[in-house]
């Protein structure tokens, strides 16, 4: 069988080493603020303050969610999970980087904990549904927590633990979200940067169970 990634069609099986598209050592540029905080989007960053990264789908209605976020420095999308140093937009879309479209948090733990931001994660999407979110289909799209510390793995691994618990109880099927230590997170192009503050009426996929998300059971403060 040919490979999707020569096809055309949308990639559901994350691509190995041999088959990437090899990237570039340059990073993209970014814009020094952010456009909704007027935070800077690249470090330094506070001493106070804390990363933590998501993928929950396309990284515009995904990056908007955390920006609301009391306690939320900055966010940034970008992409994290595969192997392509610094790819562009277009070399995600055809899978042969093996990145997710993910969104960049920093927060600060005094003000909100990372147990709040995995409810935020969780209840904002479907984390059941493999690689998609909805219409939006390829292993860009898959659901995944790239975990910065031992600390918030065991509170992702807990926290995934416990909402499925409550999805079953509500009919739906096992969680394919991804649990992994952080890799590299690689800038997405300027104009992806908070979309949909730029661009009110942009797409946003993304579609949430409806299911609540318990916080606190894994001993992070905030």
């Amino acid at each position: 069988m040919m490979a999707a990634w020569k096809t055309g069609r949308a990639v559901t099986e994350k691509v190995d080493a041999l088959h990437a598209i090899e990237g570039r050592a340059a990073p993209m540029a970014v814009p020094r603020r952010h456009l909704v905080l007027g935070t800077p989007l690249v470090p330094p960053f506070p001493p106070d303050t804390e990363r933590a990264i998501f993928a929950m789908g396309c990284f515009w209605g995904a990056e908007r969610i955390f920006w609301q976020i009391d306690g939320v420095f900055t966010t940034a999308v970008g992409y994290c999970g595969g192997v392509t140093p610094n790819p562009t937009y277009e070399e995600v879309c055809t899978g042969r980087t093996g990145h997710a479209e993910s969104v960049l948090c920093i927060f600060r733990p005094a003000s909100v904990s990372y147990e709040q931001l995995l409810a935020t994660f969780f209840e904002g999407h479907d984390p059941t549904q493999g690689m998609r979110q909805g219409n939006d289909v390829g292993t860009q799209y898959r659901s995944a927590v790239f975990a910065t510390s031992d600390a918030q793995l065991g509170a992702a691994r807990e926290s995934a633990a416990r909402y499925q618990e409550r999805l079953h109880a509500a009919g739906f099927g096992r969680i394919t979200t991804e649990l992994v230590p952080a890799g590299p997170f690689y800038y997405a192009e300027e104009y992806h940067q908070q979309y949909l503050a730029a661009n009110p009426g942009g797409y946003c996929g993304l579609g949430s169970t409806g299911v609540s998300c318990p916080v606190g059971v894994a001993g992070l403060g905030g």
